[in-house]
């Protein structure tokens, strides 16, 4: 990812057995990032009857990790760069364990907050270097997709253990030892890190860029901020209006202080290529789009199924199933089809799988939800490893660590803002049918309006309370239907977002004519002698540019890796 300092003997000692631990110790890196996310989305329900905490609270649960994963991993990629990738892992790992033992220990919803920040900025140390080190283990971009296709594969691994572990933690002990495993797995992994990276950098051209990353963490979480204290109370609350202020302002100057800057964070002249836009404007919609699904999906199992942790795992775990078996395959597909095929295929599969769940109610058996959850798993396990790879082939050598940093980084934000968003219309559109749920239920007028003023203050949990016991039945039937009117309009806004994705990959991924041979498209970028065009004639490209695109080697451009064909 650059140009990495490293000796001729360094560079020839990450072969063979030291390219499969630094390869293997990457991939243990995103493990342990990713966790958390479902470890705590699946204990959601429990978390909320234990801890007392209102739908407001609970997405900040989750946002508390992805939100500091989103403000800090562009400046995590650079500071890896200049300081030292080994250092900013053994870093990452770090605080990783330290927020696992601060939820370990929690004992109000404040605490676990508290711990999943620092979780979430150990995690966003760690996603943009552990895929500089498999860029500085496989320089060779042709076999590079392989084992970023092993890395999907260990994400997703994570994301399978995650709800089983937490569901059978719960059976027999308490929640907070579903962050448990976090702890001993990220100290090993520090331990090999310490005897077998060698430390690399990518510091030519880059520097720590401050000003960046103050205005980017102060835009992404203003942003954030008041999209869910605006869902839980009024976008008109003066809370709200100043915080999305903040944000408009504090993005207006991260562009400006970006554009002006001799060592950019995000160069913002990376979207001048249209498959690294369409792959951060792919990851940024559909993440919102899925990870606000699995917020409120966790929720129906819980409250309106009343499946305990483990009976939830199962069924979140058949999504992450069917993507992490595709991850293996999909490094070997993604070198013959084009991303635009892959990505807009599998985004489709997915907005259908998500749009098959509008009908589902609180009978809904096991094997009627299974077919649906593994067909949303099969079309993200198609289209998110060549979302990455995408990004990352779409820009010269030297800039591939930022287009990774930044494609990331979008993700991110999509995934901070899919609960805060999908669960603010989930409040909203539940507690609007409520009342007439409630009527239709044969609960009185007195009682149905002490329920919905409960559940307007501490969320559709609040229904619950012990002052409802008389008529719990009546009442957690008519919650149970307004929180499904809810779920179906959720599902409705995913799946929309979905196709908004494949619409954008659609229109971005086109291919720019080239030399056809065997089925192969071989583009002007990738010819072994090309003349300049006439944009880079007028100046529209840097000279600098324009000089390493003409030394590139001739690689025949073929599946992910032709998104460099772009302009």
């Amino acid at each position: 990812m650059g140009d990495i300092s490293l000796s001729a003997s360094q560079q020839a000692a990450v072969g063979g057995r030291s390219r499969t631990a630094v390869v293997a110790l990457a991939c243990a890196g995103v493990f342990v990032a990713y966790l958390p996310v479902t470890t705590v989305a699946v204990s959601l329900p429990v978390l909320q009857r234990e801890l007392g905490a209102s739908t407001a609270q609970l997405s900040w649960v989750q946002d508390a990790f992805v939100l500091p994963v989103a403000a800090l991993i562009l400046t995590a990629g650079v500071v890896g760069d200049v300081l030292g990738r080994k250092k900013v892992f053994q870093a990452g790992m770090a605080l990783c364990a330290v927020g696992a033992s601060v939820s370990l220990c929690a004992n109000s919803v404040q605490v676990v907050w508290a711990g999943q920040v620092l979780a979430g900025a150990g995690a966003a140390a760690l996603l943009p270097v552990t895929l500089a080190l498999i860029s500085q283990a496989v320089p060779d971009p042709r076999e590079r997709g392989k084992y970023i296709g092993y890395w999907t594969t260990c994400m997703m691994a994570a994301m399978v253990v995650g709800p089983l572990m937490a569901g059978t933690v719960v059976a027999h002990t308490g929640w907070r030892w579903i962050f448990l495993l976090t702890i001993p797995v990220a100290l090993v992994t520090m331990v090999f890190a310490a005897r077998l990276l060698t430390e690399s950098r990518a510091a030519h051209g880059r520097g720590l860029d401050r000003p960046g990353q103050v205005t980017a963490a102060v835009a992404i979480t203003a942003l954030v901020y008041g999209v869910i204290e605006g869902g839980a109370a009024s976008f008109t609350e003066p809370r709200t209006l100043v915080a999305l202020a903040v944000a408009l302002v504090a993005g207006v100057a991260f562009v400006l202080v970006e554009r002006r800057s001799g060592t950019p964070m995000l160069d913002l002249s990376l979207f001048r290529s249209r498959p690294f836009t369409a792959a951060a404007l792919v990851a940024l919609v559909s993440f919102l789009g899925l990870i606000g699904f699995f917020f409120v999906l966790s929720l129906y199992l819980g409250m309106v199924q009343r499946l305990d942790t483990w009976d939830a795992g199962v069924r979140l775990v058949l999504v992450n199933i069917v993507s992490m078996v595709l991850g293996v395959v999909m490094g070997r597909v993604m070198g013959r089809v084009s991303p635009r095929v892959l990505i807009t295929s599998g985004l489709l599969i997915a907005a259908a799988a998500l749009v098959s769940m509008t009908t589902l109610d609180a009978g809904t058996p096991f094997w009627s939800l299974a077919w649906r959850l593994m067909l949303l798993g099969l079309g993200l396990g198609i289209a998110f490893p060549c979302i990455t790879s995408t990004a990352v082939a779409a820009v010269e050598p030297r800039q591939a660590g930022m287009a990774a940093a930044g494609n990331n980084a979008f993700r991110q934000v999509g995934g901070a803002l899919g609960p805060a968003v999908l669960g603010a219309l989930l409040t909203t559109t539940a507690t609007d049918a409520l009342p007439g749920r409630l009527a239709e239920s044969g609960v009185s007028d007195g009682v149905a309006e002490r329920v919905v003023d409960a559940v307007r203050e501490g969320g559709l949990g609040a229904a619950s309370g012990p002052e409802f016991a008389s008529v719990a039945g009546p009442v957690n039937s008519a919650v149970s239907e307004a929180f499904l009117e809810g779920l179906r309009f959720c599902l409705t806004v995913s799946s929309a977002l979905l196709v908004l994705a494949a619409v954008a990959a659609v229109v971005l991924l086109r291919q720019r004519p080239g030399v056809r041979s065997g089925g192969t498209v071989v583009s002007r970028q990738d010819s072994p002698v090309e003349r300049p065009t006439a944009a880079e004639q007028a100046g529209t490209l840097t000279p600098l540019r324009t000089m390493i695109r003409g030394r590139l080697p001739a690689v025949p451009a073929r599946g992910c890796r032709s998104a460099r064909s772009g302009p």
